[in-house]
């Protein structure tokens, strides 16, 4: 199994508009951070975590020219809103159209066909993307394309749920604040765990990085990568030697055999 981290960065990127600190001016590339999502190559099949605003850069950053389906970890626009560039991928075989496949629970399901409601008209106008919408069950395992992947449920906040999936022994959440340990449970034995850590202090719907480390300390994978990250978690070269053995922060194009 292959993970490609295709952004490492929060809803608002980094470089931040407009800003001016130290991190959102380094040169270094591992500082620059798409908003956050992930590719995972499994068994012959390709399949994305999530699909934000930068997700078409993204896919041609990467040279990809083909890709199964979508896991939408929740329905937050900086993790949904580069669902329309899907378009591409159906018909890059044009005149063989190719279905995307996007899962998610059905609170994100709802605001896709909400917000991509002419992907799902009755008389759709031409070169419109072209979806299949699937509703997961949160407590039950489900297959791509027979790769199997467990739901893992999380408090984004007060308001929100997100969905972090497992496949193999690979475990991948983003957007948690926290998580029950009957949840929790789900990681234990995996060898990879991507984690979210928004910055260093407290958050109100968001690990911090004191919260990841808790949770990895608890499940214990042989590897950890912090994902999700503002320009507060300071520069790359520097934020690094702060962690323990083991754990890093992921960064825009790193590639993780597992």
């Amino acid at each position: 199994m292959k993970l490609t981290f295709l952004g490492t960065g929060t809803s608002q990127g980094v470089p931040v508009i407009g800003c001016k600190c130290a991190v959102c001016r380094s040169e270094d590339r591992r500082d620059r951070r798409l908003r956050t999502s992930a590719m995972l190559d499994v068994e012959g099949v390709r399949i994305a975590i999530d699909a934000g605003p930068d997700f078409r850069y993204q896919m041609l950053r990467e040279g990809v020219t083909r890709l199964d389906a979508i896991l939408l970890t929740h329905q937050h626009k900086d993790h949904t809103a580069g669902i329309d560039d899907v378009r591409a991928f159906n018909f890059v075989d044009y005149p063989t159209i190719r279905t995307m496949h996007i899962y998610g629970n059905r609170t994100t399901i709802d605001r896709v066909l909400h917000e991509y409601d002419y992907a799902f008209a009755a008389n759709k106008y031409r070169g419109v993307p072209v979806i299949e919408l699937h509703t997961i069950d949160e407590q039950q395992p489900f297959s791509i394309g027979g790769v199997e992947i467990v739901p893992i449920v999380g408090e984004h906040s007060s308001r929100f749920r997100s969905v972090g999936y497992r496949i193999g022994n690979l475990a991948y959440i983003t957007d948690f604040s926290r998580i029950e340990p009957s949840e929790e449970a789900k990681l234990i034995g995996v060898k990879v765990l991507v984690i979210n850590a928004l910055r260093w202090e407290p958050h109100d719907s968001h690990f911090s990085v004191g919260e990841a480390l808790d949770v990895i300390r608890r499940v214990q994978p042989e590897r950890a990568f912090l994902t999700h990250m503002s320009h507060g978690i300071g520069l790359h070269a520097e934020a690094e030697a702060r962690l323990p053995e083991g754990v890093n922060f992921a960064y825009d194009g790193l590639v993780v055999e597992i």
